[in-house]
């Protein structure tokens, strides 16, 4: 964990001590990451992460943080706050995280790997007397790697 710069611990405290939340960090997988266009001119950067949560910044160095992130694992800082009766949230850091030697990997390439791995049980034999065609081989791969990241993301969850 990288020490806090004085600046750093001056904003995390100035945000608890004005009637909002006070800074949050949360380890995500960040799915995407979008800009947008508002009225004023201003760029709206939004980092989604894969359980659906949004995420806000207006400062573009976050925003290139979150985008060295997209489709890996980063810790954030956020903070909400209260405007006329919305809760908005923040972004206020991201760190991408190094991968853990496959503790976290994607439940999709993990099943793809099985399905592969099952190919020759799935297709009804080791050695085909004729090659079988890509799409009838995907087509017969990808239910099964469907299943399996399923079973993946249920036991996830558990």
């Amino acid at each position: 964990m990288p020490i806090m710069s004085w600046k750093f611990t001056r904003r995390r405290l100035r945000i608890g001590l004005d009637g909002n939340s006070p800074l949050m960090e949360k380890e995500v997988c960040v799915a995407r990451v979008d800009a947008y266009k508002t009225k004023s001119g201003n760029t709206r950067f939004v980092l989604r992460e894969d359980e659906g949560n949004e995420y806000t910044t207006f400062r573009e160095a976050i925003a290139r943080q979150a985008v060295a992130a997209e489709g890996r694992r980063a810790r954030i800082e956020f903070h909400e706050q209260q405007r006329n009766g919305f809760t908005n949230v923040y972004l206020d850091g991201v760190e991408p995280l190094e991968e853990d030697d496959g503790e976290h990997r994607d439940a999709d390439e993990a099943a793809w790997e099985v399905a592969v791995e099952a190919a020759p049980w799935l297709v009804g034999t080791r050695e085909p007397d004729q090659p079988i065609p890509a799409k009838e081989l995907f087509q017969r791969l990808k239910p099964f790697q469907e299943e399996v990241a399923e079973d993946i993301r249920r036991d996830g969850e558990e």
